[in-house]
């Protein structure tokens, strides 16, 4: 059986120095936007990938450069793909995740080794053993551990149901905003979630709610509100099982990541 002419590459969020030094392309991604290569089989393939990416990234960020040519491919590749698109992808930075055949090869920046070993493991167990998978991710530059450092596992807390954060959680952000002082000009990513009790449309906007509140106490403490954006998964990543109370708990929180 012929593999792909081409593989199937998507191309994660790269700096402006990274999307000015990429080779000539028929469209020139811009910083942020995830580009999609390759070579499928029709129309509805095509299709299917773009939805998927679309629904996880925003449809102004999926930049389409995917050709419709004479391509064989394994048994059920189309739905392989699809399930190789999952939120975890968004975890990585400066990065590609190449499908060729059944050969994956995902490489890029995470926060932390327990990320990289993650992503590559929920990879791996989607897919039949007959693919090749590998893990090319490595863990991201000092910057990003400052801020994982700073937070060191803890919680910032907020009102039951509310996005008021707690005198406890406001002392954690006041460490923050010192660390953030010393990242000059790194724009960082305020990401609030939540876990899954309730209606997934509320618990979204909850936790959209909280990462704003943080944005603006965080703006007060002397950092730039054009470097940071926030941002709401609700109960779309969570960090432990919600089957128990310090499950729930750890699910419910604050996320801060240098934004590529």
């Amino acid at each position: 059986m012929k593999s792909l002419l081409l593989p199937l590459l998507l191309s994660f969020p790269l700096t402006p120095a990274q999307a000015q030094n990429q080779a000539p392309a028929p469209v020139t991604p811009l910083p942020g936007q995830i580009l999609v290569t390759g070579t499928l089989a029709d129309e509805a393939a095509k299709a299917a990938v773009l939805a998927r990416l679309r629904e996880l990234y925003g449809v102004e960020r999926v930049v389409d450069q995917i050709a419709i040519g004479n391509v064989a491919v394994p048994a059920n590749w189309n739905a392989y793909v699809q399930k190789l698109i999952t939120p975890n992808l968004k975890l990585i930075s400066r990065g590609q995740i190449s499908i060729a055949g059944s050969n994956v090869s995902v490489r890029g920046e995470v926060a932390n080794e327990v990320q990289r070993q993650q992503i590559a493991s929920d990879i791996a167990t989607s897919l039949n053993p007959t693919y090749v998978v590998n893990n090319g991710l490595r863990v991201s530059a000092s910057e990003q551990g400052l801020l994982d450092t700073a937070l060191d596992k803890r919680i910032v807390e907020f009102d039951v149901g509310q996005a008021s954060i707690t005198p406890a959680g406001l002392a954690i952000l006041d460490e923050m905003a010192a660390v953030m002082q010393k990242l000059k000009e790194r724009k960082v990513e305020v990401i609030g979630h939540t876990d899954n009790t309730g209606l997934r449309t509320s618990n979204l906007a909850l936790s959209q709610a909280r990462a704003e509140a943080v944005r603006t106490y965080l703006a007060t403490k002397g950092i730039k509100p054009e470097m940071l954006v926030a941002s709401g998964q609700g109960p779309d990543r969570p960090v432990a099982a919600n089957t128990t109370a310090d499950g729930r708990a750890r699910n419910r929180r604050i996320e801060f990541r240098i934004a590529q």
